[in-house]
Order: structure tokens, then C-alpha cells, then sequence
């Protein structure tokens, strides 16, 4: 468990919108869909129309249904349900950003049933999650977590799954924050600015976690239980398997020029980094290209 069970996150407002449709499971996705699930993970790009035969991929209709996880009130909910925990992590993100950040402006976030359209694209499992900047909105569909589980070998425990909903916030802030306008894509590589942007991301996110296990509902409840050294290296192993040079290991090659998230290495550093000394340390467009 990550959550209390009696903690309140009635107030989320996350909905879920799309058309239901199985996962993927066994062996249905080969190396290419893998790498282009994982690399459009935490802000990636569509890499959808490369996955043949994945459900929930680009070669579906498009749904409109929305609605409200009326289903998502306590914290047991979020600790049996993935999206319930993603609706829990909005109320505490929501809550941490609004105390840290001036004129904070909360992000929506989606939680994707099969595939729907958004304005940055095709929303879906095969390409994970992301922040759209034109909607201020985070897009997620769960059954990313099983996904990565079954063909990446990452565990995506409760904590991991927490981090990266974290790190899509993070986006956020670096969008009504004016971090991306005034470090805007200037390509690929390993001191692009584009790799700045995910680390910084995954600081962001480190910060929060370290502060969520003192958060505390309208009741003088704790949202969450103290983490354990489990859930840690869960969360840790996230940060890991999303590492460019991580990724481009599954298909053959390593080539640091075509970077865009920062290695294995780094985001476990940023992570932890930004978990042990908090959001000032965060600021990774000042750091040297070599200290990064």
C-alpha cells in the first residue's frame, strides 16, 4: 500500500475519457513497440504510428465519452486501483504546487481508456504518458504500468507510478513557470535543452515524494504511508528504465547525440537529487554539461 486507507481524495477532479479496449499482453509487442512505448514515456514523442498491432494504438478510431471518477474517494480506492491512484496523486500534487508555486494554475489530468485525441496527439498506452502544453493537460492510461512491467521488466510499483505521474506535474510547473519558452527545443544530444527539461522534471518529482508523506487530507489524515526501502528502489528502477541509453539498448545501438531524457544514470541522480535536497537544487539549466 501507498496510501492510507481512510485518507480523503474525493476532491480529485481527474477524469477518464475514451474508448475501452484490451491491452497488450505476452509477447504482442516486439522491440520496436517497447522502445516506442517507452521512448514516448515521460514526455516523449507519438511513436504510434511505429507500433503495428498494439492495442489502444494509432489505428483505431478515435472516442469522445468522458466522465468523472466518481469511483475514487479514499485511499483504499487508491491503493487497488491504478487510476484511483493516479486521482490521489492529483489532489496531492495539486495541493504541494499550489504552496510553492505563485498563481499556481492546476493542470487537468485524463486518464485514458483504450486511445483518445488530444491536441498533442493520440493518447493511448503505446505512447504513455505525457503533458500537453497547448491543453495544460496530463494524459495517462494505466495500462502503460502493466505494460512496462510485461515487456520491459520494470516493476511500476506503486511509488514508481507516483513518480511518474510527479514528474508529468513537473512539466507542468516548467510550463506556467515560463521554463519552456525560455529554454525552448534546441535538438537532441546530451546538454540539449530538451534533456534539461526531464531531468529537471524528474527533480521536480523527487521533491514532491519526499514532501507527500507529509501531506495530510481535511481531517488531519496522512494521504500516504511512510515509504519503504522497497518502494524507493521501485521508484528509483523507474527513473532507470527510462533512460535513453537504457532505452537504445533494447535495440542495438547507444548514440548519446540522439538523446532527449538524460541516461539511466541521471535520472536516477536527478531523482534523488531533488528527493534528498528539495526543489532548489533543481535548476538544471545552470549545471555544466559534464556535471549533469
Amino acid at each position: 500500500m501507498t496510501f492510507n486507507p481512510d485518507a480523503d481524495i474525493s476532491g480529485n477532479t481527474t477524469r477518464r475519457r475514451g474508448r475501452n479496449t484490451a491491452i497488450a499482453a505476452g509477447g504482442g509487442v516486439g522491440v520496436l513497440g517497447i522502445v516506442a512505448l517507452v521512448v514516448a514515456l515521460l514526455g516523449g514523442p507519438d511513436l504510434t504510428g511505429l507500433v503495428g498491432g498494439v492495442p489502444g494504438g494509432g489505428d483505431q478510431p478515435a472516442a469522445t465519452g468522458e466522465n468523472t471518477l466518481t469511483e475514487c474517494d479514499t485511499g483504499q480506492d487508491a491503493n487497488t486501483n491504478d487510476a484511483c491512484r493516479m486521482a490521489g496523486a492529483q489532489v496531492l500534487l495539486d495541493d504541494y504546487w499550489s504552496k510553492h508555486v505563485d498563481g499556481y494554475v492546476k493542470p487537468s489530468l485524463t486518464i485514458v481508456d483504450g486511445q483518445t485525441q488530444t491536441q498533442c496527439g493520440t493518447a493511448s498506452n503505446a505512447v504513455g504518458p505525457f503533458y500537453c502544453p497547448p491543453e495544460q493537460g496530463v494524459y495517462l492510461d494505466p495500462t502503460f504500468f502493466q505494460l512496462m512491467r510485461q515487456q520491459f521488466g520494470a516493476s511500476a510499483g506503486s511509488l514508481a507510478q507516483l513518480y511518474i505521474v510527479g514528474h508529468e506535474w513537473g512539466h507542468h510547473i516548467q510550463n506556467i513557470t515560463g521554463v519552456m519558452q525560455k529554454y525552448p527545443d534546441n535538438g537532441t544530444g546530451p546538454t540539449s535543452n530538451g534533456v534539461r527539461t526531464e531531468l529537471q522534471a524528474d527533480c521536480y518529482a523527487g521533491a514532491w515524494l519526499k514532501d507527500a508523506v507529509t501531506q495530510k487530507d481535511s481531517n488531519g489524515q496522512n494521504y500516504l504511508q511512510p515509504y519503504t526501502d522497497a518502494q524507493l528502489n521501485d521508484a528509483v528502477n523507474a527513473a532507470y528504465t527510462v533512460g535513453d541509453d537504457h532505452i537504445q539498448e533494447q535495440s542495438g545501438f547507444v548514440n548519446p547525440e540522439s538523446f532527449t531524457h538524460g541516461t539511466s544514470k541521471q535520472r536516477q541522480y536527478w531523482f534523488a537529487n531533488g528527493y534528498k535536497n528539495g526543489l532548489s537544487v533543481c535548476d538544471t539549466f545552470q549545471v555544466p554539461g559534464d556535471k549533469l
